[in-house]
């Protein structure tokens, strides 16, 4: 199974990653292909909303990066970035609309992929919280 919780004792990961690690890779991931985004469209000017997947992603980064120098309120961190991924999922879904580009869909589908994915995971990571405390 790709979603391994540890034993109760332990702190819930996957993949070998802990939660905030994996807010940062995406976080790292959005704010890069926005960026590239920007950069290849065909638009003339450029347009600004290519960057939505870095707007997206720079608060998951910077939100994780603060859940890792500061456990004590890690779970604040987290709740904030479950709700930027919920936004994330919400705004990506916008897809099946259709009339896009091609570098709007994939923006949308990584928007999508990252909101739901990130979203799971917190609810699993919240759920092995919670029966921990109650053990």
């Amino acid at each position: 199974s790709l979603l391994l919780a540890l034993p109760m004792s332990e702190e819930f990961r996957v993949l070998g990653m802990r939660v905030p690690r994996i807010a940062i890779l995406n976080g790292v991931v959005l704010c890069a292909w926005g960026v590239i985004a920007y950069f290849i469209q065909s638009s003339d000017p450029p347009s600004i909303t290519a960057l939505i997947p870095a707007f997206m992603g720079l608060p998951m980064l910077i939100l994780g990066f603060l859940s890792e120098s500061n456990p004590s309120n890690r779970h604040h961190y987290m709740h904030a970035c479950m709700v930027v991924a919920l936004v994330m999922a919400l705004g990506g879904a916008r897809v099946v609309l259709g009339g896009m580009s091609w570098l709007a869909i994939v923006s949308h589908l990584l928007l999508l992929q990252v909101g739901v994915s990130f979203t799971i995971v917190g609810i699993l990571s919240f759920r092995h919280a919670r029966l921990q405390r109650e053990s």
